[in-house]
């Protein structure tokens, strides 16, 4: 399943490929709560059709209100504002839940206000040139000049939050997400499926033929090879993670380390306390690793929700990689060893702590 955007973008480009008339209607401003952050996309036809979200639904059941063709009746067009057609015009500028009545009317969190940025008709072959670009793994800007409507794409190396000078919309494309995870039992099954409605494009990786064997998991890339030659193979890049979940010292130390030589923005391995411990002093014992230079290998994994099946524990797994994607630090009382270490200064030590797939 690719991301959000990038299926927003290519059923865009479908729609206007196909001569129908559309809008992309892009998130600038926010004031107090909103649904959906800045720089969020969303595409609405002629015909009525959506992909995308700006709001919790209100404000795509206006604007598909005052465009599509589909609402059109007599009585309606004697509204002003509502034209039921998608005009060839230059970007417009929309706000929301400016007054608390329409806030409530467009279900807004009290005190909400968004503002969107129309752009109306876009250039069917500009479309295509940026999905290809994402579709391929490029990082991509997309210029929008408010005055003309032109779009300029510019190549980038680094994500950067949305630019609106009043002049200019520059909105910040980036290719999917990508999840390597080693070894294919259970719990990947369900961190795999968890990824995949996430927005994220999911590689498996496990030489055990045993393991392979039993997994079921469609849209997921399942590989044989040894794990560091994956890894090194997988070209890691700032928008991959990289987690082990075998629990053999012999296909996860070395991916790791591999794994913490790139600009992964995430790197971990499951495993208990224990595990985590013996894993790190048997990195600095055999393979000259430091403190510092396994600084950013995470484990434990995952946030403390209490979890001990493996559907809860990719839960916690999946709670954290996000957390990390998306720049939002992780209360103490969330990262599982200090949990679960402040736990045991008062209750009884789970027995299931010790084992390999304790509770998360």
């Amino acid at each position: 399943m690719e991301n959000l955007d990038l299926t927003v973008l290519r059923t865009l480009h479908g729609w206007r490929n196909q001569g129908q008339r559309a809008l992309l209607a892009t998130v600038v401003r926010t004031w107090g709560s909103s649904p959906r952050p800045v720089g969020s996309i969303m595409a609405l036809c002629e015909s009525g059709a959506v992909v995308g979200s700006v709001s919790g639904g209100c404000i795509e059941d206006d604007l598909i209100y005052r465009y599509s063709r589909a609402h059109q009746t007599e009585a309606s067009q004697s509204v002003p504002g509502i034209t039921h057609d998608i005009p060839d015009s230059t970007p417009q500028r929309v706000t929301y839940g400016v007054s608390a009545d329409e806030a409530h009317r467009f279900g807004l969190p009290c005190g909400g206000t968004l503002e969107l940025v129309l752009e109306f008709n876009p250039d069917a072959a500009s479309l295509l040139a940026l999905v290809q670009t994402l579709a391929d793994g490029q990082m991509v800007q997309r210029r929008t000049d408010i005055a003309s409507g032109r779009v300029e794409l510019r190549a980038v190396t680094a994500p950067s939050a949305l630019i609106d000078d009043g002049e200019v919309l520059a909105n910040t494309f980036g290719p999917e997400y990508r999840m390597l995870l080693i070894g294919a039992g259970q719990l990947t099954e369900y961190l795999a499926t968890m990824a995949l409605f996430s927005g994220f494009a999911v590689t498996v990786c496990d030489p055990r033929e045993e393991y392979r064997a039993s997994w079921s998991v469609p849209g997921v890339a399942l590989l044989t090879g040894m794990p560091d030659d994956v890894v090194h193979d997988f070209k890691v890049d700032r928008r991959s993670c990289v987690i082990a979940l075998t629990h053999d010292p012999k296909l996860d130390d070395l991916a790791l380390l591999e794994a913490l030589a790139t600009e992964a923005f995430y790197v971990g391995a499951i495993g208990s306390r224990r595990n985590n411990e013996a894993r790190q002093a048997r990195l600095i014992e055999h393979f000259e690793q430091t403190a510092e230079s396994l600084a950013r290998l995470r484990g434990p994994i995952g946030i403390y929700i209490g979890s001990k099946t493996p559907p809860e524990i990719a839960v916690s797994i999946m709670a954290e990689v996000l957390a990390v994607k998306n720049g939002v630090p992780l209360p103490r009382d969330m990262d599982v060893a200090s949990a679960k270490n402040a736990l045991a200064g008062s209750a009884p030590a789970d027995p299931t702590c010790l084992s390999p797939q304790g509770p998360r």
